[in-house]
């Protein structure tokens, strides 16, 4: 009988202020849907997904956060054994995103550089309200070592997925057709950064191959 091996499981957990967007981005991932009506996430919501990237096919177990004060005390446990974290900030609510850098520094408290951090900037289909720019983020990612892109869980913008299209085959690109960071290590003694220094930067949401960044940073994240 032929031995069936276990799936690779890989733990994301999104972070970040209440509203900015943490469960409609999951929403969107999972079912491809949009729910306009805002009901906050009490504690911890877990969902699981299934996808084939490249030569392999992984487990993806994703744990949406609530934002608010009272749930913080819950959070470093799910951080801890988390493989990816998603901290993510409303584009239209300054606030949220200057709050991402204690979300970072609680990231590498609880897991140094065991994890990979990545910054999204949601919400980018309001653009006359929008308080945070695309340079600001690029800056933030920059300035903590960490991913970053930008998305629009509303319209899909850079979280749906186009499963027939082509994935780069070149694992070892740090884009996404987007701008790259130059890996400051060798500048730090030697010592391992605290996460990739990697940056997307997409402006133009009508690329079709943009629809694909989700994948790609999957791709990037997990070989």
């Amino acid at each position: 009988m032929a031995v069936v091996s276990a799936l690779a499981k890989y733990k994301l957990v999104f972070l970040g202020d209440q509203a900015v967007g943490k469960t409609a981005i999951i929403t969107r991932f999972m079912y491809d849907k949009f729910d306009a009506t805002y009901q906050a996430t009490i504690g911890i919501d877990f969902l699981s997904k299934t996808m084939y990237l490249e030569d392999r096919t992984v487990r993806l177990q994703l744990w949406d956060t609530a934002g608010q004060e009272r749930f913080r005390s819950l959070i470093p446990s799910y951080i801890r054994d988390s493989s990816v974290a998603v901290i993510v900030y409303d584009v239209t609510d300054r606030q949220s995103f200057l709050s991402t850098s204690k979300w970072i520094e609680e990231v590498n408290t609880q897991r140094g550089g065991a994890v990979l951090i990545v910054l999204v900037g949601n919400k980018t289909d309001l653009v006359d309200k929008r308080q945070v720019s695309t340079d600001e983020g690029e800056a933030k990612a920059q300035e903590h070592r960490v991913m970053f892109m930008e998305t629009s869980a509303k319209a899909g913008f850079n979280i749906k997925l186009n499963s027939t299209a082509a994935v780069p085959q070149d694992r070892r690109i740090a884009a996404w057709n987007g701008r790259a960071l130059i890996s400051q290590a060798g500048r730090h003694g030697g010592h391992k950064p605290t996460a990739c220094c990697w940056t997307s930067s997409f402006r133009d949401s009508s690329s079709t191959s943009r629809a694909e960044s989700w994948r790609l940073f999957l791709l990037r994240v997990l070989y």
